[in-house]
Order: structure tokens, then sequence, then C-alpha cells
């Protein structure tokens, strides 16, 4: 029923593929007697970073500086403070950092202690870039791929053909349930959606699936 599928190939691995922090890291620079501590964490949205940002500010209020910085992908959105420093010299480093990663929807935060001793802008700029690398360079990284999930309701005659399609263009284990009818939900690639899109509605035309939907995200 859908030997046309047989011709195509599955998309490549890496092509909706994307790197996020696994988890929180901290991460300790001295410089001339100034402490600099580095925050990491996974953030998802504007609201987790600004959760993110008040819990170091609360766990660090006697620092002399919280400077941050974070990065989102969906939508992409970026943005740095550098919470009193001398303009351009703490949050701007951080986010280059970042940006220099690979590594997408996190916060970094570096907090500073001043141990008495003035770095100048080189030596700020050097020193809050040193301490997100170093939050970087530790943090462990999963791999994600982008998608939209996938309903479809179908007889049980077709399944082996939906298993087909899916193993094509989906990313993770398919869920089935089974009545009346089966019902089938999978995370397609997102990069595959459009083409998916024109399969099924083939499929629902010649009726070897009585329905199918994009979930909302």
């Amino acid at each position: 029923m859908l030997g046309h599928l047989a011709a195509q190939e599955k998309h490549p691995p890496d092509e909706d593929a994307f790197w996020e922090p696994a988890e929180p890291v901290t991460a300790e620079l001295k410089v001339k007697r100034s402490l600099f501590v580095g925050h990491l964490a996974p953030c998802k949205s504007e609201d987790d970073a600004r959760t993110f940002l008040e819990r170091v500010r609360a766990e660090h209020r006697s620092a002399t500086h919280n400077c941050w910085a974070y990065y989102l992908s969906d939508p992409e959105t970026e943005y740095c403070s550098d919470d009193g420093e001398p303009s351009g010299t703490a949050g701007k480093p951080i986010l280059s950092v970042i940006r220099q990663s690979g590594l997408v929807n996190l916060m970094v935060v570096a907090t500073r202690y001043f141990g008495g001793v003035k770095l100048g802008v080189r030596g700020l700029i050097e020193a809050y870039g040193q301490t997100a690398g170093l939050a970087v360079a530790q943090s462990k990284r999963v791999k994600r791929i982008r998608s939209r999930r996938l309903v479809i309701s179908l007889p049980y005659d077709t399944i082996g053909d939906i298993i087909r399609l899916l193993e094509i263009y989906g990313t993770d284990v398919p869920a089935w349930k089974y009545g009346a009818h089966a019902e089938v939900s999978a995370e397609i690639r997102l990069s595959a959606v459009s083409q998916a899109t024109v399969v099924l509605n083939e499929l629902q035309a010649r009726g070897l699936i009585f329905s199918w939907s994009w979930l909302l995200s």
C-alpha cells in the first residue's frame, strides 16, 4: 500500500538535532583575589531564566555582582546583563561563550565577590568569559530532536504500513492504543512535517487511515 515510501530514506540524524545542558553546573575561578562563581542551568523559557537568576541572587546576596546571559531556541531569544559592571565587560562575554558552545536553552550567571584589586576592562572581559567557559566545559550535554507529535486513527489491516511510515519520519517509539480501531501517537521530525502531511492526506483520501492530526505544543 505504501510502496512509494520504500524509496525514501530516513532523514539525516543531525538535521533536526540540537544540544542542551543535561543538568545545572557550578564552577569557580579566582582572579587577583576576586572570586568568580559560574552557575549554569537548563532553561526552556524566559520565566525559567528569571527563576534561576532570582535563586542565584538569593544564594549570593553578599556578592558584588551577579552578571548573566541566556540563549533560548524556541523562539530564538538571547539577553545579557552586566549587573553594574562597566558596560560590555560581563554580559556580552558570557553570552559569547554560550553562543560558541553549541548549546541552546541555557542560562549562565557569573557571580563576583570583589577581592580589592580592580581588574580593568580587559581583565573583566577575560574573567567573566573564563568563568562562563568553565561552567560550559563542565556541563554534560544531551541531544534533542526538534519534532511535532502526530496522532493517527487507523484500521488494523494497515498497521504494518503505518509502522513503516513512522520508521521513516519518526524520532521515538510509537505509543499504540487498541480498541474498535487502532490509534498511534509518535514524534515526527520537524523537517519531515510537510512531507508527512502530504502522505497522510493521501492515505486518508484513499481510506487507509480514519483520521490524523498534529498535537499542539
